[in-house]
């Protein structure tokens, strides 16, 4: 079952307010302005192209789940974009399948990964946007 963007945006909220849920890599849905505020902050900043129906994208989903709390990924924040209802984001970043991994810091790209279910190398690739 697919949760909706502002639904899951609602949950994601909550759990920032509850104390101790903070993490250090922030998993948020796509929004097109939560991308260009990191990108013009200069904040590391990854896109997920994630669909629902995709197994590598469930393994890549527990992989982000697993490697939320470490430290060296603090400041860094995950938007997962539902592949298959963000085509136009897809043609802007060159992206042609599910499963890719797109990270920024600020508006350079600093590494893409796709298909990748390995935590060690999903967690190299995000540290290059430090």
């Amino acid at each position: 079952m697919r949760i909706r963007a502002p639904i899951f945006a609602l949950l994601v909220l909550v759990a920032l307010a509850i104390p101790g849920l903070a993490r250090a890599l922030d998993i948020e849905p796509y929004t097109a302005a939560a991308l260009r505020e990191a990108q013009a902050a200069g904040r590391p900043v990854a896109v997920h192209f994630h669909a629902d129906w995709c197994p590598t994208c469930k393994a890549q989903q527990r992989v982000f789940r697993a490697i939320r709390d470490d430290p060296e990924l603090k400041g860094l924040t995950l938007l997962v974009a539902h592949y298959d209802d963000e085509k136009e984001l897809r043609k802007a970043m060159n992206v042609r399948s599910q499963s890719v991994i797109v990270v920024f810091r600020g508006d350079r790209e600093t590494a893409r990964l796709g298909g990748e279910t390995r935590p060690a190398k999903i967690k190299a690739a995000l540290l290059t946007a430090r």
